[in-house]
C-alpha cells in the first residue's frame, strides 16, 4: 500500500520530554502503518507511549523527530493553523472522562461541534446513532456514565470524522456499560467507515479489533491482526 492508502503512516517517530538526565523518551523511533477503515487497539502499560502516539497523529502534540502522515499528508510539517484545520475536518476525540458541558443538554453538547464543522450530520442524528434519541434533551447530571460517554461519542462523530481516537473510552465504566460503548464504536466503524483507534489497558478489548498494536517502553513490540473478530458481547471483562 502507498501512504495515501493508509490512514496513518509513521517513520522513526520520536518524542522526548525534557532534556539531559531528566529526559523522558516517550516514543523511540516508531514505524507504523494503519490501513483505512480499521478498528485498531493500542495496548500497553501506562507510560508505554500509546497515548503519546495518539496525541501526535491526532494533531494535539508534535514529534521531536521522525514523520507522521495522514492519508499522505505530512502532519509533522504542518503549521499550527493547518493542524487545527486537520483536527476540525478529520478527527473526532473520545476520552475516559466525558468533558461534557454540564449546563447544556445532550443535543446542545453535540451542537457545539456541528456549529463549527464543514459538513456535519444533525445533532439528533448523531445521538440516534448512539441510541440516545430518548435522552437528547437531558442534561449530563441526569444521565448515567455510559450515557454520558455515548453523548461524547455522538459529539465526536457528528462532524463525520475520517478517524476517531478513543483514549481509555471504557476506563470509568462497568462491564455492561463498557460493552455498550464498544458496540457504538463498532457501529461507527461499520456504518461511517471511520478508522477507530482505541488506547486501552483492557487487553480483552483487543478481540474486537482488526489490528492490535502492543506498546512497551516507547516502542512497538508486536502487531497482530485478528482473523476472527469478537463482538463486544463476547469480550470477557
Amino acid at each position: 500500500m502507498s501512504e495515501t492508502e493508509h490512514t496513518f503512516t509513521t517513520r522513526g517517530l520520536t518524542k522526548v520530554y525534557g532534556s539531559g538526565e531528566a529526559a523522558v523518551h516517550a516514543l523511540r523511533g516508531v514505524d507504523l502503518e494503519i490501513p483505512k477503515g480499521e478498528i485498531v487497539v493500542l495496548l500497553g502499560p501506562s507510560g508505554s507511549g500509546k497515548s503519546t502516539l495518539l496525541n501526535i497523529v491526532g494533531g494535539l502534540d508534535r514529534a521531536t523527530d521522525g514523520e507522521a502522515f495522514f492519508e499522505g499528508q505530512n502532519l509533522t510539517a504542518m503549521s499550527d493553523r493547518d493542524l487545527t484545520r486537520y483536527r476540525r475536518d478529520h478527527v473526532g476525540f473520545v476520552f475516559q472522562f466525558y468533558n461534557l458541558m454540564p449546563s447544556l443538554t445532550a443535543r446542545e453538547n453535540v451542537e457545539l461541534v456541528t456549529e463549527i464543522a464543514e459538513d456535519p450530520m444533525d445533532a439528533s442524528e448523531a445521538l440516534r446513532l448512539v441510541g440516545l434519541t430518548e435522552r437528547m434533551d437531558h442534561f449530563p447530571a441526569q444521565m448515567s456514565g455510559g450515557e454520558q460517554q455515548r453523548v461524547a461519542i455522538a459529539r465526536a462523530i457528528a462532524k463525520k470524522p475520517t478517524v476517531l481516537f478513543c483514549d481509555e473510552p471504557t476506563g470509568a465504566l462497568d462491564s455492561a456499560t463498557g460493552r455498550a460503548v464498544l458496540h457504538v464504536l463498532n457501529d461507527v466503524n461499520a456504518k461511517l467507515g471511520a478508522t477507530v483507534m482505541i488506547v486501552t489497558h483492557a487487553a480483552a478489548t483487543a478481540g474486537m479489533a482488526h489490528r492490535v498494536i502492543h506498546f512497551a517502553d516507547g516502542a512497538i513490540r508486536s502487531v497482530e491482526t485478528n482473523a476472527h473478530r469478537l463482538s463486544p458481547d463476547e469480550i470477557k471483562w
